[in-house]
């Protein structure tokens, strides 16, 4: 991982060791924070409103299509038929957005790696950029296709290493492309795994590594810069803090062999 020379960064510092363009941005970024950074933010909404539009053009097409069906129905057929054509577009859109928004997550000409720095720095646009995909299909559909293989399909194209017969419950996954996970890895339902976090004025990027086996609980939490071992298993609700080494068959608080009579 690139830790910049972590104790000789001055994260206060208005410069940047970049050139170019590169460096004008971290400049301005640093300096006029709120103005750059809602100017950063624009051609991410031109890049969603693209996504997005696309993926909504086979809906459209069906909508107006039954529209144009059903114009000499009456009244009551009219409009359910309407009615069912919006629910079966907003599925096209889903269906059609979880392959149109990994596409341009590949065409884009950064990928995110691992990274340790100030939080306005350049090597934070990757992250922001590929979490901000990952979000706009999250919080717009993925919650109908969790857990089939369609979003381990997904993930997978957005960039998450998986091996075979893996179960991921969960749409609370940030950084995917950090992710590895092995074979028969189960993720439980509302898991988080999360391969980022803020130390001291430091944004750190680091990866998640999950090995064969493994179980993560309900609810529990996966920071960043972990690696959990064979079979090993995390509790729910319980926490995997930053740089956390779980060996193989870990498991906490084992269940007391039952009573007889019980």
């Amino acid at each position: 991982m690139n830790h910049n020379n972590n104790h000789k960064i001055d994260i206060d510092s208005k410069s940047s060791s970049h050139t170019g363009f590169k460096g004008l941005f971290e400049r301005m970024l640093r300096r006029f924070m709120t103005v750059t950074f809602m100017a950063a933010l624009i051609p991410i909404y031109l890049l969603a409103i693209v996504i997005i539009g696309i993926s909504l053009t086979p809906g459209v097409y069906f909508f107006n299509f039954v529209r144009e069906y059903t114009s000499t129905w009456s009244p009551l057929l009219a409009n359910l038929s309407l009615g069912v054509a919006i629910v079966s577009g907003y599925f096209m859109y889903g269906f059609t957005v979880i392959f149109v928004t990994p596409f341009f997550n590949f065409i884009l000409p950064f990928r995110l790696k691992p990274f340790r720095g100030p939080y306005y720095s350049w090597e934070s646009v990757p992250w922001y950029v590929h979490n901000a995909l990952l979000y706009l299909v999250r919080y717009t559909f993925l919650e109908f296709v969790t857990p089939t293989p369609v979003n381990i399909l997904f993930y997978k194209m957005m960039g998450m290493k998986i091996g075979k017969g893996v179960q991921i419950n969960t749409t609370n996954i940030s950084d995917a492309a950090l992710i590895e996970l092995g074979d028969k890895v189960t993720i439980g339902g509302s898991a988080h795994i999360i391969c980022h976090y803020a130390a001291k004025g430091y944004l750190v990027i680091a990866p998640v590594k999950i090995e064969k086996g493994a179980t993560l609980g309900l609810k529990c939490t996966v920071m960043g810069d972990v690696q959990i071992g064979e079979k090993a298993v995390i509790s729910p609700h319980e926490v995997v803090l930053p740089k956390s080494r779980i060996p193989a068959h870990y498991r906490k608080n084992k269940p007391q062999k039952e009573v007889a009579g019980t």
